[in-house]
């Protein structure tokens, strides 16, 4: 029924827009009906209750990092931490390495931002003008986007679905983000070079670069931009690969990214404004919707945040999703068919194949990457620890198989939105979007040669 009805909702309802809230009534409204059916195998309403109240206790800190994210990627934009980024990717433009440098600008964009969404439909519609002016095949270039804008995806600790999967899994975001890099990197890597490859064979034209020039000069126009401003996201990178806690460094990023605001964008976008306003601002930011209008359409959609309330529907898709697991899981609905599966999967590596395999299938049938990590890391969270393996080769797993390949499936709400910002039919770039490609076989590869696969210390 779930599965039905999100099919429907994606075709003829919602379309690429998950988050909007008719995802979140279908879970609950299966949640509604698990629970009928549970009644007559002698499964209680408050024995569902109790469980649903556990699934969201543990996804409580997931939904608090999310706020503080939110109000993260808001201040970080609007103190010029994410334009210079930006501004300086842009810079780095080389026609002879079109492809490769596109790759590593919509790596910066994404990790900076957490968003592929913000990536395709900013820095990557100026990526597939440049690409057009060189005579590439517009296909390539969009697969050389979204390698980047899903690595950042995977990769950026302000990505909700960086968040969720460690969550779903039950395991921290810093130890999640670490190992996810064991597959990520040569993923990445192997992408790259690929790129590299189709960039020294291919015939380019006259380069026409003046869609990247105005953004680098709205850029400069709208905010002071300075190196020094990147020392803050330096220093949370620094905090989470110290192992220091995820909600105080981000807490510190937010922190570094008023301040900045204060000493070099004072005369920029705050316009000078007295102390009143000016805190009247900044709460505004973090807090809510803001614009800054440049002009430019591209970067005016960059440049807009929600701050945390940017966030709620997605913590709102999270609850609900936990409540449908919970109820799931009362019932041993759930159980049974893992159990199914589980016949078939007795090795550890068969394990790992299922969770792949049930990965993309929730892909492609309810057409939701949000789905595709809550539903079966719920389903195979205790098969991990049943034999013995940490929490993070779930949560990796399910990164690997889910986040990258929803952008693959032309129905699925990723696959059509980049597909209709980019201007490219999922189909076509789908051969030349690597990295998306490349990351479920490399987890299955090193889970075949057990290649630090983590496991779980004897308490």
């Amino acid at each position: 029924m779930l599965i039905v009805l999100l099919s429907i909702n994606v075709l003829y309802v919602s379309g690429d827009d998950a988050l909007s809230g008719s995802n979140q009534l279908i879970l609950i409204t299966c949640t509604f009906v698990t629970f009928v059916l549970s009644h007559f195998y002698g499964v209680s309403w408050p024995m569902i209750m109790d469980k649903i109240a556990m699934n969201i206790q543990q996804s409580s800190a997931a939904v608090f990092i999310l706020l503080l994210i939110g109000s993260l990627a808001a201040i970080w934009t609007f103190s010029g931490i994410v334009p210079t980024m930006i501004y300086f990717g842009l810079n780095l433009l080389n026609p002879d390495f079109f492809l490769p440098l596109t790759v590593l600008v919509s790596s910066v964009v994404s990790v900076a931002t957490g968003s592929s969404w913000s990536t395709t439909a900013t820095v990557g519609i100026a990526m597939m003008g440049i690409g057009n002016s060189l005579g590439i095949n517009p296909a390539i270039t969009a697969g050389a986007i979204l390698t980047g804008a899903y690595f950042g995806d995977k990769m950026s600790p302000l990505s909700d679905t960086t968040n969720l999967a460690p969550a779903v899994a039950g395991t921290d975001l810093a130890t999640h983000i670490r190992y996810m890099a064991i597959t990520t990197f040569p993923s990445y890597g192997i992408s790259m070079l690929i790129f590299i490859g189709i960039s020294l064979f291919q015939n380019r034209n006259a380069v026409d670069m003046s869609v990247s020039q105005e953004m680098i000069h709205t850029l400069e126009a709208t905010f002071k931009i300075s190196g020094w401003t990147l020392l803050v996201p330096a220093l949370v990178i620094l905090l989470i690969a110290m192992r220091f806690p995820s909600l105080p460094a981000i807490f510190v990023g937010i922190l570094g990214g008023i301040i900045v605001t204060l000493i070099f964008q004072k005369n920029h976008v705050m316009h000078d404004l007295n102390a009143v306003d000016c805190a009247k601002t900044l709460i505004h930011v973090l807090t809510s919707k803001n614009e800054i209008h440049t002009g430019v359409p591209a970067l005016d959609e960059l440049l807009t945040t929600g701050g945390m309330s940017g966030m709620l529907n997605t913590v709102w898709l999270i609850i609900s999703a936990m409540c449908f697991g919970g109820a799931m899981e009362a019932s041993g609905f759930l159980g049974r068919i893992t159990d199914a599966i589980m016949s078939l999967a007795r090795s550890e590596f068969s394990l790992f194949t299922a969770t792949v395999s049930t990965t993309l299938f929730v892909n492609i049938s309810a057409s939701d990457q949000y789905l595709s990590l809550v539903i079966p890391g719920k389903m195979y969270n205790k098969a991990f620890k049943d034999k013995g393996l940490a929490p993070e080769n779930l949560s990796r797993t399910l990164e690997d198989s889910g986040t990258v390949t929803s952008v693959l499936i032309p129905w699925n709400t990723c696959g059509a939105y980049h597909s209709g910002i980019l201007g490219v039919s999922t189909l076509d770039y789908l051969p030349f979007t690597f990295f998306s490609l490349i990351s479920p076989l490399m987890t299955l590869l090193v889970a075949g040669f057990k290649y630090k696969i983590r496991r779980i210390i004897n308490q």
